[in-house]
């Protein structure tokens, strides 16, 4: 009997990086002071420090050649940008409009600040490519995403929350994102012609620097948070309650991107590329981001487990969910050379 649960166990695919999450939370509920902000392992310091690692990474990492390669699709361009920026914002005023009275103030936030988040790189050129729909379109509107989230995000959110009666300065909040994550990209891009080819012999450690510092942060967050009393707080119907605001996000922007796509009469590359770029956000880019925004006050570090829940939850289901879809592109388009 034993034997055959560990058989189907072996069978599940399980995502080492969520079962990395699920441990983090888990350690920060059990032990929360040692992981806490000014604790023993100092985590709010190594993270720091961690965050700057990242970018300055991902800006060796950058070939600017294949940049140059996607660069024409305009229409292809504008619209999986609107759909970042404007369509998932607008969704997210509209959910925190409507469920402000329903659901803690924290998890609205969170959830918006998920909403105004930049598309991942790494997930929609694997899913485009997978799907095999315009790669070169995807790595272009990914890659600048991504430079356009470091301002676009920051902005919208102290907008929003300067709106709703949450001020945070919009000053601060560009010269922190200057100073540790767009610095260090820029630094990356200039050591790129030394370093481009280590990096790239190396892919498989440095590519595990991101997700090391990115679960470092949620223990520190849960720590921070699980002191100040989130799961005193809050149960399980929290975690239910984020489960749902994030497919339900996911399933409308899945369904709008696909319907918008093929009334503008993309081909079937581009609406795959248009799909999958414009219905993605970055856990990468948004857990240390809020560590950014949020993390600076005692108020913000507290609640900043309960902040990047939603941006959890979603990383998961967009890769389940996004997974089976580009794979129905793929056999759609096996089947359409068949038929011809």
């Amino acid at each position: 009997m034993s034997m055959n649960v560990t058989r189907l166990l072996h069978r599940l695919p399980v995502d080492p990086f969520l079962a990395g999450m699920l441990s983090a939370v888990v350690l920060a509920a059990l032990f929360p002071a040692i992981g806490a902000s000014h604790g023993p392992l100092h985590l709010d310091q190594v993270t720091t420090i961690g965050v700057g690692l990242v970018f300055l990474l991902s800006g060796i990492g950058l070939s600017t050649d294949k940049l140059k390669l996607g660069a024409r699709n305009w229409r292809l361009h504008l619209f999986v940008q609107s759909s970042t920026f404007i369509l998932f914002p607008l969704i997210g005023i509209a959910a925190m409009l409507s469920f402000n009275k329903l659901l803690p103030h924290e998890l609205l936030v969170g959830f918006f600040f998920l909403c105004a988040l930049s598309s991942t790189v790494s997930t929609s050129i694997a899913m485009t490519t997978l799907a095999r729909g315009n790669v070169a379109g995807a790595v272009f509107n990914a890659t600048v995403s991504s430079l356009l989230g470091m301002l676009i995000t920051p902005l919208l959110v102290s907008v929003w929350l300067h709106t709703s009666g949450q001020g945070l300065s919009l000053q601060r909040q560009l010269l922190d994102v200057a100073e540790q994550l767009l610095l260090p990209f820029i630094a990356g891009q200039l050591l790129r012609p030394l370093l481009a080819g280590w990096v790239t012999r190396n892919k498989n450690v440095t590519g595990k620097v991101d997700r090391a510092v990115i679960l470092l942060i949620v223990y520190n967050s849960f720590c921070d948070s699980t002191k100040a009393g989130l799961w005193s707080n809050y149960g399980i119907l929290t975690l239910l309650q984020t489960l749902l605001l994030a497919g339900g996000l996911l399933a409308i922007v899945l369904t709008a991107t696909t319907f918008i796509s093929q009334r503008f009469g993309f081909s079937i590359e581009d609406e795959i590329t248009a799909v999958f770029c414009g219905s993605k956000k970055s856990l990468a880019t948004g857990v240390p981001m809020a560590k950014l925004l949020f993390g600076g006050s005692a108020a913000g570090a507290s609640a900043l487990g309960l902040i990047v829940l939603p941006i959890m939850f979603y990383h998961q289901l967009q890769l389940l969910v996004c997974s089976v879809i580009a794979r129905r592109y793929a056999q759609r388009l096996d089947d359409a050379h068949i038929a011809q």
